[in-house]
């Protein structure tokens, strides 16, 4: 492991089994790890037998935070930054804490590994080709509407995440936005026991998921104007 380095490392989205040896051994040698919530991070390395310290870095902290670990790269400490779940940075913490990296020329090494967009767009079976990732919609029905709004006429896949208290009212929106034909995919508790794969129109799709349980992780997959399977 290199001093002074920043590694973004991967982690599981639900199985834990899907953690790489590359991943492993970055958590193993670094000298800190930066993680979200300290519980899950701790959970995850008792699985994988190791102890180390940990440093939250959250939503709350993370501007003080950001110049602390920069602080401590500058010196030649090694630090892991991790999410809950899937790749730092993407629809979590981490862009801040890697442009601060950038902009003091402090080495970023990346550690690839699970992520749910990827994943569920893959098993879809809606164009891979071409796609635009949404992360979450916003919270505002004004504002999911406005996103919508724009990227309808998009010629690939739109990947969206959502939350167990947001997805039938989000499923609501994309049927009076892009129309009860559009193909989807929703995706629940991805890679967990409890998988579940739902690909239709929006219409089928909301009336198949009122039969489903609504806790969980949803990752959303919708397919281009026209597209059928």
């Amino acid at each position: 492991m290199s001093d002074g380095a920043l590694y973004l490392v991967a982690t599981p989205i639900g199985n834990l089994s899907d953690l790489s040896t590359r991943a492993r051994d970055a958590l193993d040698t670094c000298d800190l790890i930066a993680c979200e919530d300290t519980r899950v991070t701790k959970k995850l390395l008792d699985h994988l037998s190791l102890s180390k310290t940990l440093v939250s870095y959250r939503e709350e902290n993370e501007v003080k935070k950001t110049i602390d670990l920069a602080e401590l790269l500058e010196q030649g400490k090694s630090v892991a930054l991790v999410s809950d779940a899937g790749y730092p940075g993407i629809s979590d913490l981490g862009f801040r804490m890697v442009r601060e990296c950038r902009t003091r020329n402090i080495p970023i090494v990346p550690v690839p590994g699970p992520n749910a967009a990827i994943t569920v767009l893959a098993a879809s079976g809606l164009p891979t080709h071409q796609f635009l990732f949404l992360g979450f919609l916003p919270k505002k029905s004004a504002g999911a509407r406005k996103a919508l709004e724009e990227w309808k006429d998009f010629g690939g896949s739109l990947i969206l995440y959502e939350s167990k208290h947001r997805i039938e009212k989000t499923l609501g929106l994309i049927e009076e936005e892009l129309g009860p034909e559009r193909m989807i995919c929703l995706a629940r508790e991805v890679t967990k026991l409890h998988e579940s794969f739902l690909v239709g129109s929006v219409a089928e799709v909301i009336s198949l998921n009122r039969t489903r349980s609504s806790k969980g992780e949803f990752t959303l997959v919708i397919g281009p104007e026209g597209y059928v399977l």
